[in-house]
C-alpha cells in the first residue's frame, strides 16, 4: 500500500490536536486521550478534547464549537472516531451529520468495537479519510490503552529513587528524602496521569504512604493496590482509612479471619494466590486491565516486588530519579533479583530519556526482553 502523503499544514494542525489530547493525562480514564481540530478555508474554526469518561468525545466538543460552520470542514482527530453506541453517540455519526469532507486520523482505534468500522463509516457515507499521520505519537500518548485493548494487560511503569550508587533507602529503612521538591513534584503529574498505583506491604509497613495525587486542581484518584499476600498490613493504615479507592490484593484464602475482617470495613480485597502462596502478579494485572480498566499501573515498591514484576517480564518502563548523594554499601537496592550470577544473565534496558529535574535527574528506560533472551 503506497505511503499517503500529508502536507506541513496537515502537521500542524495534527501535532495541535495531539497537544489538545494530552490536556486529558490524567482524567479521562478508562477511556483513551483524544483531542480534535476543525478547519476550513486554512483556518482553525473549532477544537475540542474529551476531557472524561461518559461526557463528550472530543469530536462532538468541536463540533459543538463549530456550528453550522463546520460544513465542509476538515477535521483532524488523534483517533479513530468510534462507530458504537457507548455512555455517548457515535462520533463517525456525528462527523457525517455535521457535513464533514475529510477526516485525518493519527491512529486505528485498537478497541475491537471500533477497529477500522469507524473509518469504513465515513468513508461509505462519501467523506475522503487519511490516517497514520502522526501516528508514533498518538500511540504514545495511548500506550496504556492501547496495551491493553491489544494485550489484556495495562502498562507498567516503576517509579524509583535511589542515590549516585544506586541505593534506595539506608539499611534501618530510612529513604527520606533521597530527592528533592520538583523530583517529587514530578512524581505526583506520574502519579495523576496513573489509573492505578501499586505498592507492597512492606512499604506500607516501613512508610504507611497515602500513595494520593497531591496536584492543584486534580479532580481523580487512582485506585491504590496493596500486594499483601498474608494480610501483614495494619488497621491503622493510612490506604486502609481515608475513604479513597483501594484494592488489596492477597495470596489468603476467602475463609480466612483477617480476609473477612477487611472486607468487612468496606475495603475491596480480591485473592490472587499462586502454589508458593504468593499474589499472582499477572493475574492480578489481568484483573486490573479487565475489571477495573486500568490503562498504566504505576509501582512505587520495594526491591522485592519490582524485583518480581522485572524477573517476570511484566515491566514496560522504569523512571529513575537520581539525586547526587552516596548512600553507601550497606543500604538498599532497587532490585531483588536473585539468580543473575553471569553478565549473559543481565536484563538490558532501552534508555528513552534523561533530563535534570531540579538537582536531581530522572532516567527513563525501557526493558528489551527479547534481547535479554537472545
Amino acid at each position: 500500500m503506497p505511503d499517503i502523503q500529508f502536507t506541513s499544514s496537515d502537521h500542524k494542525y495534527m501535532a495541535l490536536a495531539l497537544r489538545l489530547a494530552r490536556r486529558g493525562i490524567s482524567t479521562t480514564h478508562p477511556n483513551p486521550r483524544v483531542g480534535c481540530v476543525l478547519v476550513k478555508n486554512n483556518k482553525v474554526i473549532a477544537e475540542g478534547w474529551h476531557q472524561k469518561a461518559g461526557q463528550a468525545h472530543a469530536e462532538i466538543v468541536a463540533l459543538k464549537q463549530a456550528a453550522d460552520k463546520a460544513e465542509g470542514a476538515k477535521a483532524y482527530v488523534t483517533l479513530e472516531p468510534c462507530s458504537h453506541h457507548g455512555r455517548t453517540p457515535p462520533c463517525a455519526d456525528a462527523l457525517i451529520e455535521g457535513g464533514i469532507n475529510e477526516v485525518i486520523i493519527a491512529m486505528q482505534d485498537p478497541n475491537p468495537l471500533v477497529a477500522g468500522s469507524g473509518i469504513k463509516k465515513l468513508v461509505e457515507a462519501g467523506i475522503k479519510v487519511r490516517s497514520g499521520l502522526l501516528q508514533q505519537q498518538a500511540m504514545e500518548l495511548n500506550r496504556g490503552f492501547v496495551k491493553r485493548m491489544q494485550c489484556g494487560l495495562p502498562w507498567v511503569t516503576v517509579k524509583l529513587a535511589s542515590s549516585l550508587d544506586g541505593r534506595t533507602a539506608m539499611d534501618s529503612g530510612e529513604s527520606k528524602w533521597i530527592t528533592g521538591p520538583q523530583a517529587r513534584a514530578d512524581v505526583q503529574r506520574l502519579r495523576a496521569a496513573s489509573s492505578a498505583i501499586l505498592t507492597g506491604s512492606g512499604t506500607v509497613l516501613a512508610d504507611d504512604p497515602s500513595l494520593t495525587v497531591r496536584l492543584e486542581g486534580n479532580s481523580r484518584q487512582p485506585l491504590r493496590v496493596v500486594l499483601d499476600s498474608y494480610l501483614s498490613i495494619p488497621d491503622s493504615a493510612k490506604v486502609l482509612n481515608d475513604g479513597l479507592p483501594v484494592l488489596i490484593a492477597t495470596a489468603t484464602n476467602e475463609d480466612d479471619e483477617r480476609y473477612q475482617q477487611i472486607k468487612d470495613r468496606g475495603v475491596e480485597i480480591r485473592s490472587f494466590p499462586t502454589e508458593a502462596n504468593r499474589v499472582d502478579i499477572l493475574s492480578l494485572l489481568k484483573c486490573l486491565a479487565d475489571d477495573y480498566a486500568c490503562n498504566e499501573i504505576m509501582v512505587e515498591a520495594g526491591s522485592v516486588v519490582c524485583g518480581s514484576l522485572l524477573s517476570n517480564q511484566l515491566v514496560d518502563e522504569i523512571v529513575l530519579y537520581m539525586a547526587p548523594l552516596v548512600m553507601g554499601s550497606s543500604a538498599k537496592g532497587l532490585f531483588d533479583l536473585p539468580g543473575l550470577d553471569t553478565m549473559a544473565q543481565r536484563i538490558h534496558m532501552s534508555v528513552k530519556d534523561i533530563r535534570a529535574v531540579g538537582h536531581d535527574w530522572r532516567i527513563t528506560v525501557q526493558p528489551e526482553y527479547q534481547r535479554e533472551a537472545e
